[in-house]
């Protein structure tokens, strides 16, 4: 039984083709969440943070967002790490205020808020 030499060709055009977009391809992505993400979407807490008084619905939208952006492992430890470096620099009541605001807003987050978090370990 012979084969159609127009068949074997497609078939040998098609697997170099998959064979270039192999090597072409950009590897796996990692985290899509940056901390100019996290920043964007926390923008609206940074005063509730900063002073007190009520947290804004602004800052339960963008904290509702920011969650629903974190689809991946990578992602939650990206915003993690963020959140980290930012209660790094902050004073303690900062960081107590920030860490309430999950509560607050009926979310979960899912790591601490705390300059002390091991991102590593969040899934």
């Amino acid at each position: 039984m012979a084969s159609d030499p127009t068949i074997l060709i497609s078939k040998k055009l098609f697997l170099s083709f998959l064979l270039i977009c192999m090597v072409v391809a950009p590897p796996p992505a990692m985290a899509a969440i940056t901390c100019d993400t996290v920043f964007n979407d926390m923008q609206p807490c940074l005063s509730y943070v900063l002073v007190g008084g009520s947290v804004p619905t602004e800052c339960c939208s963008g904290l509702k967002s920011l969650l629903a952006s974190a689809t991946t492992t990578a992602d939650r430890q990206s915003a993690c790490s963020c959140v980290k470096n930012l209660a790094s620099a902050a004073t303690g009541e900062e960081v107590s205020r920030a860490a309430s605001i999950p509560g607050q807003c009926g979310s979960n987050v899912p790591f601490k808020i705390s300059p002390d978090v091991d991102c590593s370990k969040v899934n």
